[in-house]
């Protein structure tokens, strides 16, 4: 069992069986690679599950996320960036929901990536919510895609923190900061 004051995911916790998360915590779990994490905003969990539960949102900070179709209310469609310039895609099916608290999905059959996950927003008093995000999938090409994915900065785990971290600048501050340069900035410097 996990200890609940640890913030962090089940799959990253320091106590609890990571082993047991697709079949004991996502009720249609489809994956074998598990990917977990969490970020504490500085937000009440009402507004960011408002948010993220309007999936046409989430390519503004999901930077491998290239289009979310929304096609009714449980069943939208994800077009992904894969290594090499390839996409991928797939629908997903809300499998389990509870206002301001979690959201489940888990991919239909036929997706080029299967996977399953859940968000969790849970009350951390004056430090806002904690936001949990696990998800367990199957790299396309088994252990060498997912060596090749990580490669390419592609992998959902490396994804998970750092779209956690990119919701957390947007919801704390109205935008994402990124070390790239404006147009403005390449102008001033005669470039």
């Amino acid at each position: 069992m996990t200890d609940r004051r640890d913030d962090a995911p089940v799959s990253t916790a320091k106590h609890g069986d990571a082993a047991d998360l697709t079949t004991a915590t996502l009720a249609e779990g489809k994956g074998g690679s598990v990917a977990g994490r969490s970020v504490t905003i500085n937000r009440p969990a009402s507004e960011l599950y408002g948010y993220f539960r309007d999936f046409t949102n989430l390519p503004h900070f999901m930077e491998n996320v290239v289009s979310i179709d929304v096609r009714d209310a449980t069943v939208s469609h994800w077009v992904v960036k894969a290594p090499a310039g390839a996409t991928v895609e797939w629908d997903a099916r809300i499998t389990q929901e509870q206002p301001d608290r979690l959201i489940e999905w888990t991919s239909e059959p036929g997706a080029d990536v299967a996977n399953s996950g859940r968000i969790e927003f849970r009350d951390a008093g004056a430090r806002g919510t904690v936001v949990t995000a696990t998800i367990a999938y199957d790299p396309p090409g088994g252990a060498i895609g997912k060596l090749i994915a990580k490669m390419f900065q592609r992998e959902p785990a490396i994804q998970a923190r750092r779209d956690l971290r990119r919701f957390k600048q947007l919801m704390e501050t109205g935008e994402i900061a990124t070390p790239a340069m404006n147009p403005k900035q390449f102008e001033e410097m005669g470039l």
